[in-house]
C-alpha cells in the first residue's frame, strides 16, 4: 500500500480508543477498523477533519506515503 494509515499510533499517544473516536467523530467502528487497516479505497475530507480536530493532529499525522506508486486496482 503506498499510502500508510497511522491511526493506531495516533489513538495509542492520545490515549484514546478507537470506540471513543468513532463516538466523537460520527462513524461505526467497523468504519474506522477499514480505515485503521488501510483497506479503505477513499475518505471524506470532513471524516479526516474531524479525526484532526480530536486527535488534535495534522493530515500528514494519519496518512504516510511510502515513495512507491500502487497498482490501480480498477483497471
Amino acid at each position: 500500500m503506498a499510502i500508510k494509515v497511522c491511526l493506531d499510533e495516533l489513538l495509542r499517544q492520545r490515549g484514546m480508543t478507537s470506540k471513543e473516536l468513532c463516538a466523537r467523530i460520527g462513524i461505526t467502528e467497523a468504519n474506522l477498523s477499514i480505515l485503521r487497516s488501510g483497506k479503505a479505497k477513499g475518505v471524506r475530507f470532513g471524516t479526516i477533519n474531524k479525526i484532526c480536530y480530536y486527535l488534535e493532529c495534522d493530515v500528514g499525522d494519519i496518512l504516510k506515503f511510502d515513495g512507491e506508486l500502487e497498482a490501480d486496482d480498477e483497471n
